[in-house]
């Protein structure tokens, strides 16, 4: 359980037993102070869900060199797959596109953001276009080829 002692400044946990700094930080939307405690070695007094603690990356020429050159990913794929997971839902979307021109299709359209390499087919010449280079591209996928 824990009490405030000052409402600014300090924060008593533990029963008491325990008197540290209080996280500065406020909330944008409520304008209530945080209730955590601060991290000890934060120079603004906030805690480590408002940045306390911040490792602010490599300082010399050679750390800096070492994070440039390293495999970095963002979340559970590199940026290498990302790109290629965008090229592949673009083409789909592309295929779908090329569907309700030829008027295979009258379903409703793939919601949501698309890829900044999408480009949309509109017309014959931009489907047969896309058949072409298809042929002529082809990456790799499944089936006999």
């Amino acid at each position: 359980m824990e009490r405030l002692v000052d409402i600014q400044k300090m924060l008593v946990t533990a029963g008491g037993k325990v008197v540290c700094a209080r996280c500065t930080a406020k909330s944008k939307r409520t304008g209530q102070q945080c209730g955590r405690p601060a991290s000890k070695n934060s120079h603004s007094r906030v805690c480590h869900m408002h940045g306390g603690r911040g490792n602010s990356g490599p300082k010399t020429p050679e750390g800096k060199a070492r994070a440039i050159a390293a495999h970095t990913k963002t979340g559970d794929c590199s940026q290498a797959t990302r790109e290629a997971h965008a090229r592949a839902s673009a083409r789909l979307l592309r295929l779908e596109d090329s569907m309700h021109v030829l008027g295979m299709t009258t379903a409703t359209r793939t919601r949501g953001r698309k890829p900044n390499c999408y480009v949309p087919v509109k017309d014959l010449a931009e489907v047969a276009q896309m058949m072409i280079d298809d042929v002529l591209h082809r990456v790799g996928g499944s089936g006999a080829g």
